[in-house]
């Protein structure tokens, strides 16, 4: 942020929102809407007794298979937000459309628009999977330790406050685990990195630096932004009269 600061000023740091934006939203429809959609059909597959007994590999399973399909969709916005953000000044437009048109003429060298999905599962998937696994355990802990009553008792208020905790703490789980793979991705869209493989990038970088470069702000970020993300979609939910995601 410093670095942004200094060398480009306020305006540096929303190089690429519009994408990024674009980009999230597609992600994040397809993401919460496909879970729902997932975990129940895991769910039934498994049968009323296994559902239960193994309902932490279908949050995984059904996670999983959400994001699998989910990135497909974010791909392309976020391959023109990390150009838009890695490029030296000057040497690539810093609005969308004629980003989103440069990407696309030069997609032989920009590899545009799925050239980066590949590393996006690596980073997004395992994100996903432990965003979603440790927000369902973290809202179970909360109903089955912390409140005890059944959990239709407590107003809406104290039901989205549990669900704005729980995603916080699943989000400062998920900066961590995610954080090697999207340094990657940023890492690749240097110019001076244009051809090397994600084993050279890693090594030039160092692997300490690749699990622990920026990861406090990054903590902060993701925590904060899954606490809103689990707030919002169950707020939705709420207001059409389906309860808040997880526990009794």
């Amino acid at each position: 942020m410093r670095v942004i600061l200094a060398e480009e000023g306020f305006n540096g740091i929303w190089k690429g929102a519009l994408p990024t934006l674009i980009g999230y939203s597609i992600q994040g429809l397809f993401k919460f809407g496909l879970y729902e959609y997932f975990k129940d059909y895991y769910s039934t597959m498994a049968g009323e007794e296994n559902s239960v007994k193994y309902r932490g590999l279908i949050w995984l399973a059904g996670s999983a298979s959400a994001e699998f399909i989910a990135d497909i969709g974010l791909c392309p916005m976020e391959m023109v937000k990390v150009k838009i953000q890695t490029s030296p000044a000057g040497t690539w437009p810093i609005a969308f459309l004629p980003a989103l048109r440069k990407m696309q003429e030069m997609k032989a060298e920009t590899r545009f628009p799925f050239g980066s999905v590949v590393p996006l599962w690596s980073r997004q998937i395992p994100y996903t999977m432990a965003k979603f696994f440790f927000f369902e355990k973290v809202v179970s802990v909360f109903y089955t330790y912390v409140f005890t009553q059944p959990k239709s008792s407590y107003p809406k208020t104290t039901q989205l406050g549990i669900t704005f905790a729980s995603g916080y703490i699943a989000g400062v789980i998920c900066a961590i685990v995610s954080h090697p793979a999207d340094s990657i991705v940023s890492l690749l869209g240097k110019a001076e990195n244009k051809g090397k493989g994600f084993g050279t990038i890693a090594s030039e970088f160092g692997y300490y630096n690749l699990f622990t470069k920026g990861l406090g702000p990054r903590i902060i970020m993701i925590g904060t932004l899954t606490g809103l993300q689990w707030w919002i979609y169950d707020t939705f939910k709420t207001a059409f009269g389906l309860g808040t995601t997880g526990g009794k």
